[in-house]
This record gives structure tokens, sequence and C-alpha cells, in this order.
């Protein structure tokens, strides 16, 4: 890192009450030519590009360097930068300032005038330029040269669709494009399109090089000295997304960004000495106040690459730890994603450089700022409330009131308080209620109008009666023109507005308003649509937008996502697409929104998707939809869906089918009960779930458990009545059918004596000597640099291959309720250890030679995910139903430390050993890399969807592939922080099952709940793919011991075996019952013949009826030019008392697996 002196300065950089009061008067070029004058050598802004990687790599700042920064010498202080970050002094803006402004100057007399807007007689209509960068020194410079030049600015963020750009373009008539070749933070973006495809306009490059010399220019007044009749009416334009269906211009004053940055001088005065930090999207209005405050007082301001910040969310603590930062502007759901980090410091006593706090744009909730407040103790919090047409923001509340206010008020949210200076707020509803209502606004924060269509339109403002309470005590409203804002809020006694809501079809996504009619507007341009409707479902983080679609005749439903991101900025596309024959209508012939949200039409809906349920009564729909996941012929009203045999898998399943969130399903079991709560919330789509999330379905049980050995009690018998799921191969043997509903009364460990080796390959011998782990789908994970084939060969023993086989149980734990999580296999030494955990969040460390229990311990919620062990081995990490992923001193059972994610973890998570990271998804939609060396999270990534199969990494290329729910398969590089996308597909179909990946040949395999199963290539092209009959909930499984062969399992009872290199079916085995779990092969045990070259393998499935195959796969080879002959049948059954939805994991002979007896069982093969 180097080191930039900086001085006090208070004799430039602090402005007297006589400077101040002149300065309110002057314009923004006016203001920052005095400031930079006064601090001509002085770092203005920092493109801060290496600072937060060398922080988040070595943890430390090294390599500090002296330089001046600043005329003064007086009580220097460090300023940090770091090697690769680039520095451009208060000389250098000037320079550059200047240099544009000869340019544009040289350009504006030749381009022709705006058409005069009449609105006002004093005012002209400025030129409007546009401004193609991400937020950097030359978008500074080319705002502040439009502003010199006296015309208006248009901010076009170049991560929006080129069709939102030239549509923005050709709306606001734009006389030219200013646009930087090679713009800072988003190298993989290029504007040389804008010249061919945003034509007739304009495009002027820009490059800071080209500035020479330093000064004002002296051919040009400045704005606000010029004479009456030219001053401009208004000096950008900012475009937000419109109720009629399209997006509108607000026409912002220069007054009102004024306003707001004198009243925060005022509040919280900035003195030339603080860093700032100027990370908010272009398109937002926010990041106008994020550089004018810094750039305006003499501070220094860090811009970080906005390609890391969309990324890597957690890379803005890096960025404020490694920069010191003073100020953030954010928007509440930001600070809710970064919570985590920013609580691992606090944990750490890592104290915050953080002075203030500004958070807008959202509501901002009573847990979040708590939360903020405990780790933030010295940062000062304000919440401020606007919008674009009021220059950002017009109202504010200092949360050091809260405690003292909510001592007498009972809240929810945190207030928006009172009006800034010089703004006035109002609130008009019924006179019965005078304390609520629509929320006004009057001052000088207005702008003052809108483009549309090129065409300006003024804003909705009335004249208010003297009747109506101000919320300012410095303001009256009579005269005043009142701006209508839609949005509505309740007035406390002490005069702080809380915000309630909205009264249009607008809202808010992370801080940017969003209508839901030009979302609408846009999907009617697609070719094969006839109509479209969308509704918003839920608030903050979990707001989702539902899409319902009427298709033209033959119209196809694919692709949809796909065009919407190519239209509209991401924020704006609808999380999820449905189709339907037609939209209930109000009477006067409108779409009835409120019953397009609710049950009823939902149930219609839902018969229109699965077309033989052949009735739109929503309760039978429900039942319907519960046959057809369980595989049963009937279920009753009543009936307990878990207890029939649905997991969480199913659940997802059912859920998907209704289109209803699945913890609804956990909350309300039964058709009648989720008949119920549905009809109850007709009208509302947001079926409030978290009031619910308490509520167990199971009840606790005992906690008593004996840790001695038994011999194994008579299996119980079944309830009377209990269903039994269907098996086209006859009647279950041993009750294989009872489903969850059969417990097992005892709570003991139960091991069968004298079977401590099978057939000639003692399992408690040292055949295995170093640490390795086994778990699900065949993944291996080894201690040291062993290679995983030689491994294998040198651990595999050879046994005659006889006819047939037979199982038998070894041992098995009682866990205290249903087993579904698979287990964990750990070679430690001598050393043999089972990880696990269950529905009664009980997690277990077990010998796995004897069935002892060595330790175990109670998470926060139940546990379905499987274990992972770090590279040292010293610290098994487990993530349960909370949202919270455990790291556990595999030795003891001790809770080292834990994170916390928003929602359940059910991925199992993965390994990274050359990174030190622990990857795991959750059911809040976003992927997480955890540092389990630093105990902290360094990576999140949003996927779209939740995350249930676990992803893979490519150690050869350090590429990592994940899917969701949504559909979204994403590649990312993982060689070194940042972390980048490389590509990603929206597959339109949920994933739920793991992927796996050919280490040879470095092919991902992805199976989609469909029935798809695809094949991807390294750089993202699909190798081949294939649709099989069943639907998909496991993860595909690639073993070395059954070369260049891929096995998937179906739910209709199917095991195939695909060739990876072409995708032809090598073989097929029908076991069946469905099954959901994977398939693993029997690496460490070959089946031989003395009367053949033939080599047999083991493959053991897993059926949800309880019942385990062993099916054997004989593998003949007769040399190089003959081909491959397979030889498939079955070997070996046993049947468990209970369903099975854990996948099994097999070691020379030995099978572990879950199973909703509320045992995981230890089963050996005996030959």
């Amino acid at each position: 890192m180097i080191g930039e002196d900086r001085a006090d300065d208070d004799d430039d950089d602090t402005l007297t009450v006589k400077e101040k009061e002149t300065d309110r008067w002057r314009c923004i070029s006016h203001i920052f030519f005095s400031a930079a004058s006064k601090n001509p050598h002085k770092i203005a802004v920092v493109h801060a590009s290496g600072g937060a990687q060398q922080l988040r790599t070595t943890g430390t700042i090294t390599n500090t360097i002296t330089i001046p920064n600043s005329s003064s010498t007086q009580s220097p202080s460090l300023i940090y930068h770091y090697h690769g970050d680039c520095c451009f002094t208060y000389s250098h803006l000037l320079a550059a300032v200047d240099s544009l402004s000869r340019r544009l100057r040289s350009f504006l007399p030749d381009a022709p005038q705006p058409n005069p807007i009449t609105i006002t007689t004093d005012k002209r209509t400025p030129r409007i330029l546009g401004i193609y960068m991400p937020p950097s020194v030359e978008y500074i410079v080319s705002v502040l040269s439009v502003l010199s030049c006296g015309e208006a600015f248009l901010p076009l963020d170049p991560s929006w669709p080129k069709h939102r750009v030239r549509s923005l373009v050709a709306s606001s008539n734009l006389h030219l494009i200013i646009s930087c070749a090679s713009p800072f933070g988003i190298n993989s973006k290029s504007a040389n399109w804008l010249a061919e495809e945003c034509a007739p306009c304009p495009v002027m490059w820009f490059s800071l090089e080209e500035g020479e010399g330093v000064g004002k220019p002296a051919d040009l007044a400045w704005p606000c000295e010029c004479e009456s009749g030219t001053e401009r009416l208004f000096c950008y334009l900012m475009y937000t997304s419109g109720s009629t269906g399209k997006p509108k211009g607000v026409c912002g004053t220069e007054q009102g960004l004024l306003n707001r940055f004198w009243w925060m001088q005022d509040l919280c005065s900035l003195h030339g000495e603080e860093l700032l930090l100027f990370k908010t999207s272009v398109g937002f209005i926010d990041h106008l106040q994020e550089f004018l405050s810094a750039i305006l007082t003499g501070c220094t301001l860090f811009i970080p690459p906005l390609d890391v910040l969309k990324e890597n969310v957690f890379s803005l603590v890096d960025f404020i730890q490694a920069y010191s930062i003073d100020r953030l502007t954010a928007v509440p759901s930001l600070m809710r994603a970064i919570l985590p980090t920013l609580k691992g410091l606090y944990e750490m006593q890592i104290p915050s450089s953080l002075k203030l706090l500004v958070l807008s744009g959202e509501t901002l909730s009573l847990l979040l700022w708590e939360m903020l407040s405990k780790i933030l103790p010295r940062t000062t919090i304000l919440n401020l409330y606007g919008s674009t047409e009021v220059s950002g923001d017009c109202t504010y509340f200092d949360c050091k009131r809260l405690s003292m206010i909510l001592e007498s008020e009972s809240l929810t949210s945190v207030p928006i308080g009172i009006p800034i200076t010089n703004c006035d707020a109002v609130l008009v509803g019924d006179g019965d209620l005078p304390n609520h209502g629509e929320i006004y606004v009057a001052g000088l924060c207005n702008s003052v109008g809108y483009y549309i269509d090129s065409k300006f339109v003024t804003l909705d403002n009335v004249k208010l009666p003297s009747v109506y309470t101000s919320c300012s005590s410095d303001n009256e409203n009579e005269g005043q023109l009142y701006f209508r804002t839609g949005d509505f809020a309740t007035r406390l006694r002490g005069g702080d507005l809380v915000f309630l809501g909205r009264k249009d079809r607008s809202i808010k996504c992370n801080g940017q308003r969003i209508s839901l009619e030009e979302i609408e507007d846009t999907l009617r341009e697609h070719p094969d649509v006839v109509d479209a409707a969308v509704i918003c479902k839920g608030q903050g983080e979990n707001m989702l937008l539902v899409a319902f679609i009427i298709l033209k005749e033959g119209g196809s439903s694919e692709g949809f996502r796909s065009w919407m991101v190519e239209k509209l900025p991401l924020p704006m596309v609808p999380n999820r697409f449905n189709f339907t024959e037609s939209f209930p209508m109000t009477s006067s012939g409108k779409v009835d929104y409120e019953l397009l949200a609710g049950s009823t039409f939902l149930a219609e809906h839902v018969q229109y998707k699965i077309a033989d349920v052949g009735s739109s009564n929503l309760l039978q729909v429900i039942k319907k939809v519960f046959c057809n996941t369980l595989m049963v012929e009937k279920v009753s009203d009543d009936d307990d869906f878990f207890c029939i045999g649905g997991n969480s898998i199913a659940a997802a399943h059912v859920a998907h089918d209704l289109g209803v969130d699945m913890r609804l399903l956990y909350c309300f079991p039964s058709p009648s009960k989720l008949y119920r709560i549905l009809l109850e919330r007709k009208g509302s789509f947001d079926l409030d779930v978290r009031k619910y999330a308490n509520l167990e379905m199971y009840p606790e049980k005992s906690k008593g458990v004996i840790l001695h050995s038994f011999q194994t009690p008579s299996p119980p018998k079944a309830e009377s009545g209990v269903r039994l799921l269907k098996t086209p191969h006859g009647d279950n043997e041993n009750h294989a059918g009872v489903s969850k509903r059969m417990k097992m009364d005892s709570k003991v460990n139960v091991t069968p004596e004298g079977h401590w080796s099978v057939n000639g390959f003692p399992w408690n011998s040292n055949s295995i000597q170093m640490s390795c782990s086994f778990s699900r789908c065949n993944r291996v994970m080894f201690e040291g640099e062993y290679r995983v084939d030689d491994v294998h060969q040198a651990t595999c023993s050879e046994v005659h291959r006889t006819r047939t086989a037979s199982m038998q149980e070894l041992w098995k734990v009682h866990l205290g309720s249903c087993v579904d999580a698979s287990p964990l296999i750990v070679f430690k030494g001598r050393d043999v250890y089972l990880f696990i955990g269950s529905h009664s969040h009980e997690f277990l460390c077990v010998n796995a030679r004897s069935g002892s229990v060595q330790w175990k311990l109670k998470l926060e919620g139940r546990v379905e995910c499987s274990a992972a062990i770090i590279g040292d081995f010293s610290q098994v990490v487990v993530g349960c139903y909370k949202g919270k992923i455990y790291f556990i001193d595999s030795s003891n059972g001790n809770i080292l430390w834990s994170f916390q994610t928003s929602s359940e973890v059910k991925s199992q998570l993965v390994v990274d050993i050359p990174r030190q990271l622990i990857w795991c998804g959750s059911h809040d939609h976003n992927l997480y890399a955890l540092d389990y060396k630093n105990h902290c999270c360094v990576y999140k990534l949003p996927c779209g969807g939740s995350i249930y199969g676990s992803p893979v990494i490519d150690e050869v290329y350090n590429t990592l592939y994940v899917a969701s729910t949504s559909g979204r398969m994403t590649a990312i590089s993982v060689k070194v922080l940042p972390f980048k996308i490389l590509w990603l597909h929206e597959l339109e179909v949920p994933v739920f099952g793991s992927l796996a990946i050919d280490s040879a040949t470095g092919r991902i395999v992805c199976c989609l709940v469909d029935g798809h199963v695809l094949v991807f290539g390294s750089s993202g092209s699909i190798i081949w793919k294939y649709k099989i009959s069943g639907n998909i909930f496991a993860g595909a499984c690639i073993s070395s011991a059954l070369p260049s062969q891929v096995l998937i399992c179906s739910r209709n009872g199917s095991v195939y075996s695909f060739e990876l290199e072409k995708g032809n079916i090598l073989w097929k085995y029908d076991v069946g019952d469905p099954i959901t779990t994977s398939a693993y092969v029997d690496e460490h045990l070959c089946l031989t013949s003395d009367t053949s070259l033939s080599s047999g393998r083991l493959v053991c499935v897993c059926s949800s009826s309880g019942r385990m195959h062993l099916i054997r796969v004989d593998l003949d080879v007769h040399g190089e030019t003959q081909p491959l002959k397979l030889d498939v049948e079955e070997f070996a059954r046993l049947d468990l008392q209970g369903d099975v939805f854990s996948s099994p994991v097999m070691i020379g002979g030995r099978i572990f697996v879950g199973c909703r007896d509320d045992f995981v069982h230890c089963i050996h093969v005996i030959l």
C-alpha cells in the first residue's frame, strides 16, 4: 500500500460562515473551482482497484510510502491507496474539465437548439448531453464539464441493456453522447456500439489524458453569473420507471442538488479531510450526492470497480476497511446483505472507520437498525426519504432519537423523520385521520417536470389550503406548489413521519422505483404475447416479480427470461413467468390484480398447468398435486404430507406445481390446512410465512440417548390403516413401503456382534492409510497430493464374483427424528468416523466401525444437508434450516464459529482447499464463499433461485459451477479475488440435484427437474442433452470405477447410465420404486471371475420406499478393437423400516445411509 500525507489545512479547506453564505448562491461549477483551486496537489479521486484485493489476500496493510497530499505541510495525516490504484489530483480534474468544456463549446454552437419549454418565461431550455460511463473520474469530469457549459446531462448506465439505452437516447432528444473507450471498472463492456446504434446522435470520446493546463475557462461565465433569461431550467435528466408503462425522465434542478448538499453540510459538515466512497450506479439519483459532496468540499473520493462490487457485494466491506472510508450511502437491502461480514469484523474487535451511514431508497426495518446499531456503535445512522422528483431526499431521521421514541410509540420500521432545509411535507388524507395520508412535498427540492417520449410534462403539482399541517416549523404551505409523491405515511406525536406504502403499482427494488406497467408493456412487445400482467410478492430482499402471460395460438413459452434481460435492467425482469388463457377482469373491463394474485385464480391457473385435474376446486387441486408428487392413489383432506412419504424435495415439487412458497407446506402440511390458509389470504399473493417460521412440524422427542450396544429389537408393527407406497414389483417384503408415519420405539444404538470383516477384506485394517473423506455422488477428498485414481487402485480389494449376495445390518444409531441428510465418512489415521444430522436438530459423530457415538450436539434447526470436512480435517462443517452454517471441531464437537445466511441451508457444502474456502448455497438464492481460516465471508453471488444441489469446482481451470431452482447455471472464475462470472445459462427449469464434473474432460453434468440431462463444456457450450421420462431430483454420479459413464436416478424408478462423451444410453435398470437420491459406486470393491476378463462393480441405489438395491455392473473387455460389453443385473436387496431420502455412501462392501425410521444405518454385503 502507498500512503498519502494530508494536512488539516483549516485556513484553506474550512469555509467561514461568510464564505458559506456566499457559496450558497454560487453554481456547482463555481463551488468546485473554488475548492479545487485551494488544493491543486491534493488527491481528489482514486480509482481503487488494488486495496480491497490486497487486504483480502494478505489481511494486512503493507508497503506504506509517504507522498505529499496537499499544499500544506502542517499536521500531516495518512490517506491510504495501494499498488494498482490510480490517483488524480484536483489539478488533474481542473485541467480535464477545462479541456472537455472547450471541446463541448466548440461542438454545441453547431448543434440544433432544443425546443423551448414554455412553462416559465425567465429560464431557457438546455441542451441534453448523455454520459455513458460507470462511476469513474471521467464521469465526474464529464458532469462538471456539461454543467460549466450551462447545459444538462443524462446519465446512461453501461450495465443497462442496449435496448434501454437506445430508447432513452431517442426519448430525450440527446444532442451528444460523451463516452470513454476504456471505462474504469467494466473492462468487459465496450461503448463502440453507441456510434452505430444510437445514430443520428453523435458520440464524443473522452480520455482524461487530454487535460492540459489549470484554471477557470476565460471565455465563459459561470452559469450562476448568467444574465436573466439565460439561466437553464434544469441541469440533469434522470429516468425512472413510469406508471404509464414508459420510462420518464425527471428534470432536476441545480438548486435542488445544492439545497440537498448544503443541508447535509449544516447537519454533518465535511471539512476536506474525510474519505468518501463513490459506488452507486449512475442510474440512481443518490450517486450525485456521493461524488458532489466530496469534490465540492475538497475531500478525497475513492471509486471501486463497478464489476467487482456487482460480482461480490461483500467486497464493499473490504473497500471500507482498506481505505478507512468515513461516510457511506446505501440502501437497507445492501446493508442487510453485507451484515454477516460486518458482524464478523465486530466480533473480531476490528473497529469500523465509518462515522456516518446514510440509508435511503427502501424501508428501514427496526430489526436491521438494531443490528447495525450494535455492530456500528460509533456510527451516526440517518434514514432519508425521497425520490428522483425531489432531488433524491426531502426528509430525514437521525436514528439516535429512535430509542426514546420507541418508549412511547409502537413501530415496525424506522421513521423517515422531518423535512430537510427549504423543503416541506404535508399529509393529505381523509379528514377523519388528520395524521394519515399521502405525502405532498414542496420546496427547492422539487424538479420542474418530466421528459416522456420527447415531450415535456409538468409535475403533478397542486396548491393546498392552509388547513393542512406542515411537517416543518419553518415553512408555511400557503401559496406553495406541492408534488404528490404517491407515498403514504403517518405522523407520530413528535412530528416525525413513518412510511406506510404506495397508492399505485410502483415498487421499490434496491432503492430504485419500478413501475409494473412498464414491465407489462415490455412483455407485450414479445412476438408470442397477446397480453401480460405483472404482480409483486413480498417486500425487501424477499420481493418477487411474477408475470402472467397470455400467449398467441402456437406461441412458445420458452426463453422469456433471456428475452427480457435484453430489454430491461435486471431488477425489472420477473422472477417467475406463468402462462394462462385469460385474466380476471373488473366490472369496468380492467385486469383485476387483486383476484389475479388470489387463490381462486391460482387454482384455475394450476388446473391449466396440470390439465388432468379436471376441477377448479382448490382443495381438489391440492390433493391431486399431493397424489402426483407422492405417487399414491388417494390422499384424504387431513393427511399430513410428510407423514405419507413427503420430504423436502417432494415439497419443492408441490410448491412448484401450486405456485406457492414452499415454507407454507411445512406450516400447513395437510390439504385442508393448506386450502384454508390460501383462502384466508385471498386477494394477496404475499403469503406471509415468516410469522409461522417458529412452528415445528414434529414435536421434540426425548433427548435421552443410551450410548451402548444392544441386540437388535424386534421390528415394530405398522399402524393400522397406514398407506403403502405403490411398487410395481408386487408386495414390499419386510414392510418396505411403510412410510415415515411408522417410527421406531427404541432409542438405542444397535450393533450385531461378530461382523468386523467381510469376506476377506477386513474393514478394520488400515487399507486406506491416508486421511480422506467420502460423501454422496462418489465425492472423495484426500489430504495431500494423492491422485484419486491411484488411491482407489491401492485400496481396492478384489473378491471372487458370485451370482448373488445378501446384505445384513451391522449397526444403527438413533437420531431422534427423520434422517434425510447423507452421511459423511472420514478416514483419519486408524480411525473412521461418520458425521450426520437429522430433523431433530441433532448432529452426531459416530465411530463408523462400531456404531458408537463419539459426540453429539443440538443445532438451531433441522439438518438435511450433508456435512463436509475442511482441508486439514480439523473441522466439520454443516448447515441447518435456520440458515446457519456451523464450523465444528471434528474431535470433540465444539462449535468454533458460525455464519448466518438469510434462509434454509440444504445444499451440500463444498470444500475448496487451494483457496481455504467453504462454498455453500442457501434458500435465500445466494451462493456464499466462507474463508474457514479467517472466519469471514469473502464472496456472495445471487443465483436467481434457491440452491439445493451443491456446486462443483474444476481445479484445472479454477472454475466453480452452480445451479439454482430458477434454472440459472453460472460459471465463476475462482482463481483469484475478486471472483468473476464467466458465463451463465437461463435454463428456465428448476435444478434440485447437485452438479457433477468429469475431472478428465472438465465436462459438467446438470440434471433438470423435468427430466432433461445436460452436459456442458467449460466454455458454457452444451455438448449433449437427453430427456428421460421421469423427474430428476438427485445429482448425477461420476466414478472412476465406471469410466466414461454418468449415472442418473429418476423418480420414475429407473437408473440410467449415459456415455459421457456423446450422451448415448449404455444401460438402464428399473428398481420399481421412485428414486429421489443419488447412486453410489463402490470404488473399493472389485468382483472378478476366473473364466473371463470381466470385472464387476457394485452400484448402490435407494428408493424412496426404503428399499436398498445393489446393482452389479460387469465390464467385459476384449481388447481395444472390440466395444465394451456391459452386463447389468440386481445383486442384492434389503428393505429398511422407513422411507429413504438420504443418498448412500458405499466403501469396501459397507453401505451407510439415513432413513426416516429415525436411524442412520450401516449395512454390509455378504458375498
